[in-house]
């Protein structure tokens, strides 16, 4: 698909992503579904991944050819070199070997523990979900988008990647940092091939991960919040769509917190 001078116009910046193709990975809950579900309705051709939620993922595909979008459920391990590979083939298969748009989506909290207590058996499952994942699926996705001189990545970091989090959870969140980092380091090394490399921080959003969050545990955070609510999955889906639209197409290496203000506290 040929590159298209956008005019700055909303209809569009819609209609842009018809056509094209795009993998969401971790889209079987959350964020990712809602990613996944808007691209799809937009007319992209997604593969939503996942790893264990079959059910969702196949949700999100029913839901995106139910609007008149395409869609297919890909499971993969993102933080396995050869799952990871697999996963692209099966996109390659059903949608051609171009790849306009990557959402680094899939994640995994930990529960809460000093740092005296973690083994390294938890430092590495989250540096293999949170961080291995992101590193293997770009690495992947630039070979195909340097070869088409260009493609959109949008990496999926956290809040507690800038702030190292409220205690207890230090490996998650260094691995959130890491992404940051990656991040901003491939904006530089992709730019010159026509490849966008941005991020997204979110704050507390209403998710399965976040289900288990105690109430009191919630007041403190929509306390601390300027807006006082927990944001919802759908806003930050919006906020991927437009860092992945022309809308945004001189904004690379950036990492946009998605916080209602949490931050600036």
């Amino acid at each position: 698909m040929e590159e298209t001078v956008f005019s700055g116009s909303l209809a569009e910046a819609a209609t842009w992503f018809q056509g094209r193709t795009a993998l969401v990975t971790g889209a079987s809950s959350g964020i990712g579904y809602q990613i996944a579900t808007a691209l799809g309705l937009a007319g992209t051709h997604v593969g939503v991944n996942y790893c264990k939620n079959r059910e969702g993922a196949e949700a999100a595909v029913a839901e995106i050819t139910a609007g008149g979008g395409q869609a297919i459920a890909i499971q993969a391990d993102v933080s396995s070199t050869q799952e990871v590979e697999r996963m692209f083939g099966e996109l390659e298969a059903s949608f051609g070997e171009r790849l306009d748009m990557l959402v680094n989506n899939s994640g995994q909290w930990m529960p809460r523990q000093p740092i005296v207590e973690c083994s390294d058996e938890t430092f590495d499952q989250m540096w293999a979900v949170n961080g291995r994942s992101v590193f293997l699926c770009c690495r992947t996705a630039a070979r195909k988008m340097i070869a088409q001189k260009e493609g959109i990545i949008v990496n999926m970091g956290s809040v507690v990647g800038h702030s190292g989090g409220g205690g207890g959870t230090v490996p998650y969140a260094a691995a959130k940092a890491a992404v940051n980092t990656l991040t901003r380091g491939l904006a530089r090394e992709l730019g010159p091939h026509g490849i966008r490399v941005n991020g997204v921080c979110p704050g507390v959003i209403e998710t399965p991960m976040t289900s288990g969050i105690q109430p009191e545990a919630r007041e403190a955070v929509v306390n601390m919040t300027p807006l006082r609510r927990i944001g919802e999955a759908h806003e930050i889906a919006r906020g991927v769509l437009a860092l992945l639209s022309p809308a945004c197409s001189f904004v690379s290496g950036t990492i946009v917190d998605m916080d209602g203000g949490y931050l600036t506290r």
